[in-house]
């Protein structure tokens, strides 16, 4: 890949960045990140947990926020040399959450940018084609009606 991949993963925020590699499928994140670790250093794991976090949403109509319920997520925050990285994932695996705040970290020191920068950007073109492909369907099923 070429300076131009890493110049874009730059431009993402860390939660844009984040959000795609937790979306990503758990397998792709975690088979990229065990590739990556030879070339690390230390890692230290500070934190790698299941939990029950409150979803919140916001009643369109009023404006008002509330929580539509719990939802199951994994989180990992790892350190590696000076650098931390996190993760906060939908559901109970552990390794996946683990991967990302790797990669995050990573990401973050410096290590293997080409790479990460390929595989985030590679990760949000699926994503973009998938959301193209469901929005063409439901526009698919979409009824005109006239109204008297």
């Amino acid at each position: 890949m070429n300076t131009n991949d890493i110049a874009q993963v730059s431009q993402m925020d860390a939660a844009e960045r984040l959000s795609v590699l937790c979306c990503t499928p758990a397998d792709q994140v975690k088979t990229f990140a065990e590739a990556m670790i030879p070339e690390l250093d230390q890692i230290e794991v500070l934190t790698s947990r299941t939990g029950l976090i409150m979803l919140p949403m916001r009643d369109h109509v009023q404006g008002e926020a509330f929580h539509l319920g719990e939802v199951l997520v994994s989180e990992a925050h790892v350190r590696l040399n000076d650098v931390e990285g996190y993760a906060v994932c939908l559901g109970r695996d552990r390794q996946q959450s683990l991967a990302v705040a790797l990669i995050d970290a990573a990401w973050s020191a410096g290590y293997a940018q080409q790479s990460i920068a390929a595989f985030v950007l590679n990760a949000q073109q699926t994503f973009l084609n998938a959301d193209q492909t469901l929005l063409r369907q439901v526009a698919a099923t979409r009824v005109n009606m006239e109204t008297f």
